[in-house]
């Protein structure tokens, strides 16, 4: 007879069924929680669905990174100009060793004849322990030699012994630079594995982008250039204004022969030299920027403004750190062409400025030597070389 009780609840399910249970309840939470996400976000940019970064994330987060790039770069070219400092001074130091080893040599010879002609007359029987013992003027105290010397033989000893510690003590200082070196040489790697790093990171981020979205980036970039050009236009218009009524009141003041061929204001670099610098720049266009490079065929920015200055016979230092140091500081407003321009707070670049609020420089990585407004970047500030 069928019965006719209520089946029980179980107390207890399998443990195939608790795990399928906690699954169904995990994938709940999930996507309660992601729907709130997405809820509060602002929708994904770029037919690459949601979680991308958008196009405009990208661009800050790659103009970031080669910013640091850049930064990374100039520490690489102040170590690498230490290691190449270290490394001259070692050889050289390594040469004087040689040479003071080779004096001492002598020394030695000389001594040692001495040493072997009183032996064979029988006058100095142990005088031939005497290239074995650090310490020769005690060894002839000992056996009550040094009386017997002659002039000559003490000269000869004499000038073995300061050969001897001129020898040790160059010894030392090459011990201690090579040990410099190796410390520069380590700064050296460090620095270029932080640049490669982060240009690699950046290309990585770039390589994820959709045609679309690459084609979004480059439209920002030339408005953001536009907007700098234009503002540039704007600040040169006044610049030239205040010129031309700056130079009204100069002959107004000045004698007909007073400041005569120029130009506005003192302090600059020839004209020659300034055409100098222009004609290099222009040359250079089109080049590709590499980090660390210094020409011919490629260039970083600081390797470009030393050697477009070098055209015009001033020596400018390797980095942006030490070219804000040269020469005479200008306000913005003040520039004319061939003065430096530098930008960051870290002062991590340098271009040449032109005029009319374009300058020329090396630009980025993935770009080239090309002219650029000079309020494309934050202005730090401007140096007359010369």
């Amino acid at each position: 007879m069928a019965s006719h009780r209520k089946p029980r609840t179980p107390l207890s399910r399998s443990a195939a069924t608790r795990r399928g249970a906690a699954s169904v309840t995990t994938a709940a939470l999930a996507s309660v929680t992601l729907l709130s996400q997405n809820a509060n976000a602002a929708p994904a940019d770029g037919p690459g669905g949601a979680g991308r970064p958008s196009v405009e994330d990208v661009r800050a987060q790659v103009d970031k990174l080669y910013r640091e790039a850049g930064s990374s770069t100039q520490q690489y070219n102040a170590a690498k100009e230490k290691t190449e400092a270290q490394r001259d001074k070692v050889e050289k130091i390594l040469g004087r060793v040689a040479a003071r080893t080779e004096k001492l040599n002598d020394a030695r010879r000389v001594l040692g004849s001495y040493a072997t002609a009183q032996y064979r007359t029988g006058g100095m029987s142990q005088t031939a322990t005497l290239l074995l013992t650090q310490d020769p003027q005690g060894f002839f105290r000992q056996t009550h030699l040094l009386e017997r010397m002659t002039g000559r033989q003490e000269r000869a000893l004499t000038a073995y012994e300061e050969e001897q510690r001129a020898a040790a003590g160059q010894r030392r200082e090459a011990t201690k630079e090579l040990a410099a070196l190796s410390e520069a040489q380590s700064s050296l790697r460090a620095d270029k594995r932080d640049v490669q790093a982060k240009l690699a990171e950046a290309r990585q981020l770039l390589s994820q982008l959709t045609a679309e979205e690459k084609a979004r980036l480059a439209a920002i970039e030339r408005q953001k250039e536009a907007e700098a050009r234009r503002v540039a236009a704007e600040r040169a218009e006044r610049a030239e204004a205040e010129r031309r009524q700056a130079e009204q009141e100069r002959r107004q003041r000045e004698d007909a022969d007073q400041g005569a061929g120029q130009g506005s204001g003192s302090g600059g670099a020839p004209s020659g030299q300034v055409e100098k610098v222009l004609a290099f720049a222009e040359q250079q266009l089109g080049k590709p920027y590499v980090w660390g490079a210094t020409g011919p065929s490629s260039y970083d920015c600081s390797g470009f403004t030393q050697d477009a200055w070098k055209a015009a016979g001033i020596s400018l230092p390797r980095t942006t750190y030490d070219q804000v140091k040269v020469g005479t500081k200008v306000e913005k407003s003040a520039m004319r062409p061939g003065d430096l321009v530098f930008f960051y707070d870290d002062i991590s670049h340098v271009g040449i400025y032109v005029g009319d609020g374009q300058m020329i420089h090396a630009s980025k990585p993935g770009d080239d030597v090309k002219y650029e407004s000079v309020d494309y970047m934050p202005f730090h500030s401007a140096v007359r070389p010369a």
